[in-house]
Formats: structure tokens, sequence, C-alpha cells
């Protein structure tokens, strides 16, 4: 069988990959991505990007120009219960004032190729089908198919990444299951062609039915519409359950009424769609744990680090391949397998440091909007309250500065330092 080396395997190309292999290779160490599918290749959800995604991008060196079809939003209009608000991105010392937007297949194949500019290597079209350890039962390689030939191969190296998706298939089969209690997102989105495609903002409906409006249960989550580039719109709707548990509701055919409720000139018809209906579930607050252990790492939605206040993802990979890639850097120049590990026990610390109590300040938040009551009260009372949903913007956008800042900023930041870490 053949054998393949690399200092650092990476499973994956998305986002959280491609900042690991990118933030690895920066640093002289052989890298080496293996990707499933082939670029371009389309994923659900991420094409929404925040100013918190703006920042690590920025950090990355990838362009984001306008005249290539990237797109700016300036803040979220959002919308219920006959109620109305638009709140601007903040001004902060850590974050621009704006986000931005771009299809998926486009910023994913943008990201890895960046990675690969860096001094990555590549390898596309390939199925990572197992983990292989070594008698004290260490991650030090992969096992692996070309999906064309079918030729099976093996990968040997000192670290393993698995920056694999949701379903984290490599973490899973060494049984690092997800967390049931932790919440739970689904996202159904599809893609149109609408006058908004020229919107600056962010539009998001804040009351989301079952069925018909104001005649079915009111669901927790939102629908949201925002420029992508291209003269398209990225329309979809996000539901939210403080635990894995199904629900039983289908959800494209939820995403289904609620297009037929929106308003005529938004021009969201079936003849306006491009391409199909396509869903996701979204693991979110470190719901599968230990994010390493024995030469494993987990980043991005491998291990669960989506948010459960609005859905973002990629904001906190790309966070976890930086901050991954500079312990693999320290704990390579180790001596021992314990001296490695130890150096990597940083990495936890540090991402639990840093979203341990906003992920859990989220997981309360899930729980509370789960109650049709709580929802609907919060929308209808909190909405026209522009203080007050400027700070709620804040906190659910994660558009806050962690030192300094204002009294919104300096109130967010205590409450995530004195619940317990998630």
């Amino acid at each position: 069988m053949r054998v393949e080396q690399a200092t650092v395997i990476v499973v994956g190309g998305g986002p959280g990959g491609s900042s690991t292999a990118h933030y690895l290779a920066k640093n002289g160490i052989d890298v080496l991505i293996l990707e499933k599918a082939t670029y371009p290749r389309d994923k659900t959800c991420g094409d929404g990007l925040t100013p918190r995604t703006v920042v690590e991008l920025v950090r990355m060196g990838l362009p984001m120009r306008e005249d290539e079809g990237w797109v700016r939003n300036y803040g979220i209009r959002g919308s219920g219960a006959g109620n109305f608000v638009e709140v601007p991105w903040p001004k902060l010392a850590s974050q621009p004032n704006y986000g931005s937007g771009r299809r998926r297949e486009v910023i994913d194949e943008e990201l890895v190729r960046h990675a690969q500019a860096s001094g990555a290597r590549l390898m596309e079209g390939v199925t990572v089908t197992g983990a292989i350890r070594d008698g004290a039962g260490r991650v030090v390689g992969v096992t692996a198919r070309e999906n064309a030939s079918k030729e099976e191969f093996e990968v040997h190296g000192q670290f393993v990444v698995d920056a694999g998706g949701v379903s984290a298939r490599l973490a899973t089969s060494i049984g690092r299951e997800k967390d049931p209690k932790r919440p739970m997102g689904v996202a159904v989105r599809a893609y149109f062609r609408s006058p908004l495609a020229t919107t600056t903002f962010m539009e998001s409906q804040l009351e989301l039915w079952a069925g018909k409006p104001g005649e079915s249960e009111q669901l927790p989550g939102y629908a949201w519409i925002f420029a992508v580039g291209d003269g398209l719109v990225n329309v979809g709707l996000g539901s939210l359950s403080s635990t894995a548990t199904p629900t039983g509701i289908d959800y494209r055919k939820v995403f289904n009424t609620w297009l037929e409720n929106t308003p005529p000139e938004w021009e969201l018809t079936p003849e306006n769609q491009v391409g199909k209906v396509k869903s996701a579930a979204l693991p979110m607050a470190f719901n599968r744990q230990p994010l390493y252990a024995d030469g494993l790492a987990l980043v991005g939605d491998a291990g669960g680090m989506v948010s459960p206040f609005n859905g973002e993802g990629i904001a906190y990979a790309l966070a976890a391949g930086r901050v991954v890639a500079d312990y693999l850097a320290q704990a390579l120049v180790r001596d021992s397998a314990a001296e490695r590990d130890a150096v990597m026990a940083g990495y936890v610390e540090d991402m639990r440091g840093e979203l341990g109590g906003y992920y859990t300040l989220g997981r309360v938040f899930a729980w509370l909007i789960e109650k049709p009551a709580i929802m609907h009260a919060c929308v209808k009372y909190g909405l026209p309250r522009k203080t007050l949903m400027k700070l709620v913007m804040k906190l659910l956008s994660d558009a806050y500065d962690r030192r300094g800042g204002d009294w919104m900023d300096r109130l967010i930041t205590l409450a995530t330092k004195v619940v317990p870490r998630a």
C-alpha cells in the first residue's frame, strides 16, 4: 500500500482546514490538506460574513476586493411583530464596521488556494476512511481512498487536525461523540435573483412560523436575506434547539411557506431561484470535545464551534485554525509525546477561554427562545427599544470589544466571564 508523509495532516479543506494549513505553512511546516470533494464545491451555510469573520480574513491576508465580487454589508435590519429596527455594525477597535458576503463555493476555493500559495499541499477528491493509531492509542496518521481510482493509501504524520465539518467522521471513529445536550441548529437556504441584491444591510425576519404566520407554532429562529454578489441574494432560515434531540419539523416546508409570504417586491419566486434548496445541521457550543487529545485536534464544525446566538461558524473556524497552528508549531519542537500534549493543552484552554463563556450565554439564549411566549415577547417589546437592540445585536453577532469599549462591550465581557465556560 502506498504511504504518504506530512508533518501535519489536515482533514477537510473548508475555512477551518484552510486557516490551519495557511498558518502552519507560513511557519515552514509541511502540511497536507485532504479534501473529499473537488473545487469549486458548494456548502449550505456561511455566505454571510460578520465583522468578526472579516477580522480573520484580514489576518490571513486574503484579498476581499469589491471589484472581484466581494460585497460589503454595514449592519442588520430586523423586523417582527409589526416592528422594525436598523442596527449598523458598531465601530470597534477590534473589528471593522462592515461585514461581507460571498458564495461558499467561491470563499472556500479562495481560502484553500491561499493556503496553497502559503506553501500547504492539497489533495482533492480524497476520502479519509479512518485513523491510524500507534500502540499507545495516539493518532499518527489516516487511511484514505482516491475517489476516482478507488486506490487506498495511508498518510503518516506527527499530528492530525479534523476539520471535516459537522459529521467529524475521523473524530467519531475514535470515540469522540457529540454531546446531545449541547444546542443544535438547522439552516435551509437557496439563492435568488432579487432587487435586494444591491442591499447593504443584512435583512432579518425575527418571527419564524411552522406554517401560515399567526396561525401556527412560532419556531425559535429567524429568516434572512443578504447579498452575495453576482446579482444574487442568499435567502434562508435557521432554527435552533437547546439540545440535539430531533424536532421532527419539516424545515424545507417551513422555508417554502415563509417564501410564499415574503413581499412581492422582493421577487423571491421559483422563476428567480438559482440552484436547489439546501439544508445543513449546525453543531454548536463546543458540542464535541476534547478539542485536542492524543495527536488529534478538532477545528470548526468538527468541534462544534458554531455560535448558538446566530449560527455563525466561519469566524470561529478561521480563528481556531490560527490558534491551533500556533500551538502545533510550538509542540513540534518538543522532544516527547507528553511534552507535545502539554503544549497542545494550551489550544483547548485558549479556545475555551475565548469562547467558553460566550457559548454558555448562547446555550441560555437557546433555552429561552425555544419558548414561543418568550420569543414573541422579545420581538414585540424589544425591537422598538433601539438602545436595547443595539446591545442585543452586539451580543448576538459577537460584535463587541473584549478589551475596553463602551459600557455595552464591558457588560457583555463581564457576563461571559462570570458564567461557567462551555
